[in-house]
């Protein structure tokens, strides 16, 4: 049985995993091109600078150099007056860099992981595995590993690539089903290819995730901790796509992972899985929004909503789970006869219109589902006004995860006041100021404010965390690695007070009896808010 003890120390793991994924792919690019070599022989540079010597696309590079600052290998200040970027070697710099190296082997594996969706793990794949699982349990060459030191740091980051993707296939794949974590199993119960899958299977176990018995397997306690939080890899491997054209985004075409229409295939995420991974978080911040929506549809009927616009519904799953709070936990859902409950999904996407009308369909769930563009509320609006006589003031107005993944749109207005955030943002390939980000997002809230100030935005949103703060905490956050890919992917995820600030300039306030933040601490990446009006 784990401790609480023991359970922190393996949570700390899966997040240093993650800012292996993020880290490894980032430094090694830097690494190749001569960047790593040039701060340290130089201590210090602009971005500009480094950004004219290398020929770079000056938005991704401060995103990669970023990533570095949060894991304590590089110190970056701000000329806010010059709007200019400082990096700066520090006592862990050179330690780090020369280890830089020792992440190929991980990375070359990339160019099988992003198959695994379509081709699952091929000949091929176990043949490459086998031989960096050897170099793992040889600790890459590294000699007495003290945990705490980089070394450990980087060993860990390599890990993190190496068996990522792996959780994440067998936990989409059945391997963590209750039938496999509750008994003892073969590899040919679960693979073609017993005698390769056995390589996987046995590498979990020199971890400690399994005991194994005349070929038989069995999860450990530690194992089924990782295996009950498979889904916490889903996301940032999603965008192992992206991970592995840094190199093209970083320092060729910025639009390498550019779609024509919102409407393809997306080139820089594996959307499905996004959704898996996402998923297994979205259960602890339900938790709270349900909260939120049984006393708001407990209130006398003539001060509720009169129904529910979710921005950016997906799959329709949000939609789902919000009507059956209201319908089986609420006063309304008992009225529901007298006072039907209003619903409509929208999002800017054909393809996810399409699956949330069959979902909602299937659900036997009536709902309008429309076209809606997270930008140009006024011509939801209209819409919604024209077709279907509701008005968009009339309903709560709900999203997740949605407005820092807006197409970016300049500000009309700049206003000559200094950012407090320490983001890193691009928009294909070049820097923004984080004096224009947060405008860009003053005015867009702006725009959503007639129709959201009387019942509120309900909202979940990501965020960043300053660098500085996550290198003196690492493996308690998972901000490197959402600053990676939200950064190299155009999203502009600002620090939770940054964010209040900017909606509170918009005229919209958080509701304080709402808002909470995940974790509760200065390290909060995720928020809820209930935004309204005064």
């Amino acid at each position: 049985m784990l401790t609480k003890k023991d359970k922190e120390q393996l949570r700390s793991i899966i997040f240093r995993h993650l800012d292996g994924i993020a880290v490894a792919t980032t430094a090694f690019a830097l690494h190749k091109k001569g960047i790593i070599k040039h701060l340290q022989d130089n201590n210090q540079d602009t971005l500009s600078d480094l950004t004219t010597t290398f020929n770079a696309n000056e938005g991704y590079l401060n995103v990669a150099l970023r990533i570095l600052c949060s894991q304590g290998w590089l110190d970056r200040s701000f000329n806010n007056k010059k709007n200019t970027i400082t990096y700066t070697t520090n006592q862990n710099s050179n330690q780090a860099f020369n280890l830089i190296p020792l992440y190929e082997d991980a990375i070359n594996l990339i160019a099988y992981f992003i198959k695994f969706p379509e081709e699952r793990i091929g000949p091929d794949a176990f043949s490459v595995l086998e031989k960096i699982f050897n170099k793992y349990e040889n600790d890459f060459g590294l000699k007495n590993i003290k945990e705490g030191s980089i070394e450990h740091q980087i060993l860990m980051h390599i890990e993190g690539v190496i068996i990522a993707p792996i959780i994440v296939m067998l936990g989409v794949n059945g391997l963590f089903h209750k039938y496999f974590m509750e008994a003892s199993f073969r590899a040919q119960e679960y693979h073609q290819n017993p005698e390769s899958f056995k390589k996987i299977l046995d590498f979990f176990t020199y971890l400690g995730w399994f005991l194994k018995k005349n070929d038989t397997y069995r999860f450990t306690d530690k194992g089924l901790f990782f295996a009950k939080r498979a889904s916490a890899y889903g996301v940032t491997v999603s965008y192992l796509p992206t991970f592995y054209k840094l190199d093209e985004l970083i320092f060729g075409n910025p639009l390498v992972l550019k779609t024509e229409s919102p409407n393809d295939t997306e080139k820089h995420v594996h959307r499905e899985m996004n959704v898996w991974g996402s998923g297994g978080a979205h259960s602890t911040y339900f938790k709270v929004i349900d909260a939120i929506i049984i006393e708001l549809f407990n209130k006398p009927i003539d001060d509720q909503p009169k129904g529910i616009l979710d921005m950016g519904c997906g799959n329709g799953a949000f939609i789902q789970h919000i009507f059956d709070v209201i319908e089986h936990q609420t006063l309304r859902g008992k009225l529901l006869e007298e006072h039907p409950l209003l619903l409509v999904g929208a999002d800017f996407n054909q393809a996810a219109l399409k699956v949330t009308r069959a979902n909602l369909i299937k659900a036997d769930i009536w709902a309008k589902v429309i076209w809606g563009d997270i930008g140009r509320p006024d011509l939801l609006a209209n819409d919604l006004k024209e077709d279907y006589d509701i008005d968009l003031k009339d309903l709560l107005n709900v999203r997740t995860f949605l407005d820092h993944n807006r197409i970016w749109e300049p500000p009309k207005k700049a206003i000559n006041k200094v950012s407090k955030s320490s983001g890193a943002y691009a928009f294909e390939g070049k820097r923004l100021s984080n004096n224009l980000v947060e405008d860009s997002l003053k005015e867009h809230l702006q725009k959503w404010k007639p129709y959201v100030e009387k019942f509120g935005l309900l909202i979940i949103e990501l965020h960043t965390v300053n660098p500085k703060l996550v290198s003196e905490n690492l493996g308690k956050t998972a901000a490197t690695a959402y600053d990676a890919t939200h950064g190299y992917s155009d999203q502009y995820i600002l620090e939770v007070d940054v964010f209040n600030s900017v909606a509170k300039e918009a005229g919209l306030y958080p509701d304080e009896r709402y808002f909470t933040k995940f974790p509760n601490s200065e390290l909060a990446t995720v928020s809820i808010n209930l935004l309204k009006g005064k």
